[in-house]
């Protein structure tokens, strides 16, 4: 060890002498003497968090909760289900931001099972409903294309859509429903049969309009 440090300074002291004098005058006065700088490294950017959970409401969506991912700050991808008060269904979207926050447009498309809609009619409508067969199937499916805007764009987002929808089901027990009327009507009762041999579809393009909040949680 001892011998390592005679090595060391002995060395200093031979490049020491080495050294021109004017070389020595330069350094102590600061003269010609070679300063590097390094560059700082740029602050990398914040990741945004990707996945979310969502709930919204509108119409013809219903009640909707949903996980959000977001892969790119400029794209949400959501899939989830809820109810529309009438029976259980699901949805699926895509939600393009330009901006990550701001203008957005979303396309969705979602579907509801077959449910008794009499409760809620009744509800609406009041004691005097008897019910309708019609409404004792009630399903459809919708797409929706629709424009908005998203407030905030780290972890709480919360967005307004509205554009238009269009939505298509079958209108079931049309027969019983007819049967049901005639068989209220004493002058058509029992000298009138309808047969429906095939239910119909129906389709109708409307607006609709839904709000939505999304708490980012990684």
């Amino acid at each position: 060890m001892r011998l390592r440090l005679v090595l060391a300074f002995g060395a200093a002291l031979l490049l020491g002498a080495a050294l021109p004098a004017w070389a020595w005058e330069d350094y102590e006065q600061g003269e010609n003497v070679p300063v590097i700088t390094v560059p700082a490294a740029p602050p990398s950017p914040v990741r945004l968090p990707i996945f979310g959970l969502m709930a919204d409401v509108g119409v013809p969506d219903g009640l909707i909760g949903s996980l959000a991912i977001r892969p790119w700050s400029w794209v949400r991808l959501s899939g989830g289900g809820g109810t529309n008060s009438i029976s259980s269904g699901w949805r699926a979207g895509i939600t393009f931001l330009p901006f990550a926050a701001g203008p957005s447009a979303s396309f969705e498309y979602g579907r509801y099972q077959d449910g008794n809609a009499n409760p809620l009619a009744k509800k609406i409508i009041g004691g005097g409903f008897d019910g309708s067969p019609l409404l004792e199937r009630v399903g459809y499916q919708y797409f929706n294309a629709h424009l908005g805007l998203d407030f905030g764009s780290r972890r709480v987002v919360f967005f307004v859509h509205g554009g238009l929808t269009v939505v298509r089901g079958q209108i079931h027990n049309v027969d019983a429903a007819i049967r049901q009327s005639t068989a209220n009507n004493p002058t058509v009762a029992g000298t009138t049969e309808v047969v429906v041999p095939q239910e119909p579809t129906v389709k109708a393009v409307g607006s609709s309009v839904k709000l939505g909040l999304i708490l980012y949680i990684w």
